[in-house]
């Protein structure tokens, strides 16, 4: 059986991923399966392992594999661009928007969800790369400390940065992650000028230490815990009336903020800020999902399952590091944080009708292609409580201010400076 436009379908490519990447090809030396790939009408057979990626001709009713991906042919078509539409920048992506059909084993795909996405990616044509250069070195001017403290009666050791001075702006990292996603917002003149820009990392997240006796525990993030964290620590750095962003689970962070505590701040500014996450049973936001086991690496799940939320017209090197700090993060730890996102913090039901936006003026911004917490998500919510502000960021996803910071900070600024004036 022939693929229908092969010069378009490119499957046969896939054998070259091995010859350009290394990583991918260290994780085929682990891999031993057979997927079954459905465009259309035409089928092919690909075979991972033993030193090789195997294509050829299949019939779609007779052949045999442990995974089948079906797809639309002018879905994989939109898959290809180098400038793929929203939903279309990863696998992960299309699976979640209805465009792909997995059948067969989910913990399969996650098991080497890095070297599926890695291998099928790299059959579009890819972005130039930006090239960053020091001609000679620069020294920040982030300072960064330990703060040996309680939070709920137990004792933490809690790192955090800051860089300038002027009103507070407390930012919230996103789930799994650390505060290094605000590194340029710490390292930018025009901001620092103005605000002192404070970032933590999260008890068990980063630098900070987990509390003592962690082990014995299943670690999951409550509403409670969350917002009581944050107060700590403001009320530790003595933090006058801040603002407050946060991004992802710290976009709902700053919601349950603005609820139980609106008049202790100047401020929130939600990034991809919902009511809800957007996710299939089965797919990655799922609380029984593959982050934590023992049959699989975490590290390596949780990179691969966020690429879904990146923009594809990102740079590579802001991806990569963005992805990076999932691959850092304890074992359980995004899981237990993914626990508040899509359970414990979940504010439809009449709750975030009671955020008060004149007590505490809201904020929201949202990146276009992320399929999470999407653009009409945050728009409903805007609605809903009457937000002072709402735009959505055209060129950027779930993370818009580590995994392109230059075109993230062109909408934070007018923002900023709306709070000012408010």
């Amino acid at each position: 059986m022939v693929l229908a436009s092969s010069q378009e379908m490119r499957l046969t490519e896939l054998s070259d991923y091995l010859d350009t990447h290394e990583p991918g090809k260290w994780r085929n030396k682990f891999a031993s399966f057979s997927l079954l790939v459905v465009i259309g009408h035409a089928a092919h057979l690909v075979r991972f392992g033993n030193g090789t990626i195997d294509v050829s001709a299949a019939n779609a009713n007779t052949s045999s594999a442990e995974l089948t991906f079906k797809i639309a042919e002018d879905d994989w078509r939109q898959f290809l661009r180098r400038d793929a539409p929203v939903g279309y920048q990863s696998l992960s992506a299309m699976y979640q928007i209805k465009k792909l059909d997995i059948d067969g084993e989910m913990l399969l795909f996650y098991r080497h969800i890095m070297l599926l996405e890695g291998a099928f990616q790299s059959l579009r044509k890819k972005l130039d790369p930006i090239v960053t250069d020091y001609p000679s070195p620069i020294f920040e001017a982030v300072k960064g400390g330990y703060i040996r403290m309680n939070i709920k009666g137990v004792p933490h050791r809690i790192y955090y940065e800051e860089a300038g001075e002027g009103v507070p702006l407390l930012c919230l990292h996103t789930a799994g992650a650390d505060g290094r996603q605000y590194r340029e917002v710490l390292n930018d003149p025009e901001i620092t000028q103005r605000y002192r820009v404070i970032v933590f990392d999260m008890p068990l997240h980063g630098k900070s230490s987990p509390p003592a006796g962690f082990q014995k525990d299943i670690y999951r993030l409550t509403t409670d815990l969350y917002v009581d964290t944050v107060m700590a620590i403001k009320e530790v750095l003595q933090l006058e009336q801040p603002i407050v962003m946060g991004c992802s689970i710290g976009g709902r962070a700053v919601l349950h903020l603005s609820l139980r505590h609106g008049e202790q701040f100047k401020a929130a500014i939600g990034l991809q800020s919902a009511t809800h996450a957007a996710h299939r049973s089965d797919a990655n936001l799922s609380v029984d999902s593959p982050l934590w086991r023992p049959d699989v690496h975490g590290g390596e799940t949780a990179g691969g399952m966020m690429e879904m939320l990146v923009a594809p017209q990102s740079p590579d090197h802001h991806k990569w590091e963005t992805l990076w700090h999932y691959m850092q993060g304890g074992p359980g730890i995004f899981a237990g944080d993914i626990f508040y996102y899509v359970v414990d913090g979940d504010m439809r039901n009449g709750i975030a009708e009671q955020i008060d936006t004149k007590k505490c003026p809201l904020y929201l911004l949202t990146g276009e292609y992320d399929v999470s917490a999407t653009p009409a998500m945050t728009e409903e919510l805007a609605n809903l409580v009457d937000a002072q502000y709402f735009e959505v960021m055209e060129g950027l996803g779930h993370f818009p201010m580590s995994e392109n910071p230059e075109k993230f900070l062109a909408y934070l600024k007018p923002v900023l400076e709306m709070v000012e004036s408010q």
